[in-house]
């Protein structure tokens, strides 16, 4: 298998009749997807962008996925930009990728336009009206390559220009395979997708879905500042698996929502994208005792997930999580500063080889060089390793434990410290509901942002002078009504660093 859309057709022979995809007003079967797919890439086809960029400027809902995919049966790769962000960043992102084609709806059209690229600007519903060309797709599928990509994702980079992710065919296919074998997607899985398809989490929903015949289910983002109606949403349409982040795991631990309706009948809660605060995986596994949780970890670049722990035991609630260990066909390398092998218990920094590696960033070759890099641990031909950024060491149990990332460890007062340890603590102290450490270069201090329902600043505050060192004690507590999320559903550390001087 070398083209992700072999998935599509083998799911589409088996399970033509059976519902694919869904959205709040719309549902599709494999059938109507491969059907609607097709028409769109001969659509895009005939602007001739086999092997060029193709941006999707698209709402939340099936159209998405389905540019996705017309996208790939055109020859092309696709970046889904996010309708949400400024035209300014936006514009950023379509300056470097100089996309052949930008894919919009009519909700969407006027904006799109007002963008001003030298492109054509496709209409999806067009598009997926049009009289598929087998002719067409055939010579495009004919020439395609496994190495060929399949979609760049930009994520924020520390200069401020967006890194786009380069994610190859060969990257996806290996990577769901993994993912659809080890949480048991089949055609009865219902998936319900939390998270944006421009943000790498979706790639295990979409491509799941498509390997296995599971069901996905788009969930209307308004519902998750609605606990308890998101649950009642999740019974209604089914929903047997779900793949968040924590801050939205969260939201429905802070209201306490499963306590209130009827809880769906969850059978697989998987959730990465950033730490998850053991007291609402405690809250989450009292109501779903029998119910799988895992903890994935890994960065875009290797295209979705390089390690995860199954949660096979029980944590207190200021216990941090595993990260646990690499997934099949995933290496996993720690390195000292020094770029050897780190020693049992050493923290170093987690490096990743093997098939989920993204090719580099997408007209970035310096960023590229400096973050896909030769092995030093093989000096015998060459390999790639992706160096994650992140800190991390074994436990007593061989499992990788994260401990923050290597460029927000903060000098204070002599030491090195990480933030996340601060915030592990913090989440045992009874009512806090969610926080973020940062640290006010300034006036060199470290400032504890908190929500609780009532307010437990004393209590925490004793809390972390029983549990840290003195140069660990934040020297200011503020307590939000909300805690400040991005458009991914995680906490807005920039929202909280605006507001440092006012603390």
């Amino acid at each position: 298998m070398k083209h992700l859309l072999e998935l599509l057709e083998a799911t589409a022979a088996r399970f033509g009749p059976r519902t694919a995809l869904a959205d709040e007003a719309r549902a599709l079967t494999w059938a109507e997807v491969q059907d609607t797919v097709q028409g769109i890439g001969t659509a895009l086809g005939r602007l001739e962008v086999q092997h060029r960029p193709v941006a999707l400027y698209l709402g939340r809902g099936v159209d998405c996925p389905l540019a996705m995919l017309g996208t790939l049966a055109a020859g092309g790769f696709y970046t889904v930009l996010d309708t949400a962000q400024p035209a300014e960043r936006v514009r950023g992102i379509t300056g470097q990728l100089e996309p052949a084609a930008l894919v919009t709806d009519t909700e969407h059209r006027e904006a799109a336009l007002a963008l001003g690229l030298d492109c054509p600007v496709v209409d999806v519903a067009e598009a997926a009206a049009t009289a598929p060309d087998p002719a067409l797709l055939q010579r495009v599928r004919a020439e395609a390559l496994d190495a060929d990509p399949a979609y760049v994702l930009f994520t924020s980079g520390s200069t401020g220009l967006p890194k786009g992710v380069v994610v190859q065919h060969r990257a996806v296919l290996a990577y769901s395979a993994w993912a659809a074998s080890t949480f048991a997607f089949d055609e009865n899985t219902v998936l319900g997708n939390q998270t944006p398809f421009y943000f790498s989490m979706s790639v295990t929903d979409l491509y799941g879905a498509l390997r296995t015949g599971a069901q996905l289910q788009i969930l209307p983002k308004r519902l998750f500042s609605f606990p308890v109606q998101l649950l009642d949403y999740l019974r209604q349409r089914e929903v047997n698996t779900i793949y968040w982040v924590p801050s939205a795991l969260g939201g429905v631990a802070r209201w306490k929502a499963l306590d209130y309706t009827e809880p769906p009948a969850l059978r697989t809660i998987l959730f990465a994208g950033e730490t998850m605060p053991t007291p609402v995986l405690n809250y989450w596994r009292a109501r779903y005792p029998a119910a799988r949780f895992a903890n994935l970890f890994g960065p875009t670049e290797t295209t979705d997930i390089c390690a995860y722990y199954e949660v096979d035991r029980a944590f207190a609630d200021d216990e941090p999580l595993p990260i646990g260990r690499a997934c099949d066909n995933c290496g996993l390398l720690v390195l000292d500063h020094q770029n050897r092998a780190a020693a049992p218990g050493q923290t170093g920094e987690l490096c990743v080889r093997g098939s989920f590696l993204a090719a580099g960033y997408y007209n970035q070759p310096d960023k590229t060089a400096e973050r896909f890099c030769p092995n030093p641990l093989q000096p015998h031909y060459p390999e790639t390793i992706y160096r994650t950024g992140d800190l991390v060491r074994y436990n007593d149990r061989g499992e990788l434990m994260y401990l923050g990332r290597a460029d927000n460890q903060i000098k204070h007062l002599g030491y090195r410290i990480e933030p996340g340890e601060i915030e592990t603590a913090a989440y045992g102290q009874a009512g806090v509901q969610s926080c973020a450490c940062l640290y006010d270069a300034p006036r060199d201090r470290l400032v504890l942002f908190f929500t609780a329902g009532r307010d437990v600043t004393d209590a925490l505050r004793d809390r972390l002078a029983d549990r840290l060192p003195a140069y660990m004690q934040p020297a200011a507590y503020r307590r939000l009504k909300t805690m400040p999320q991005n458009a991914n559903g995680k906490i807005d550390r920039g929202a909280l660093a605006a507001q440092l001087k006012e603390v």
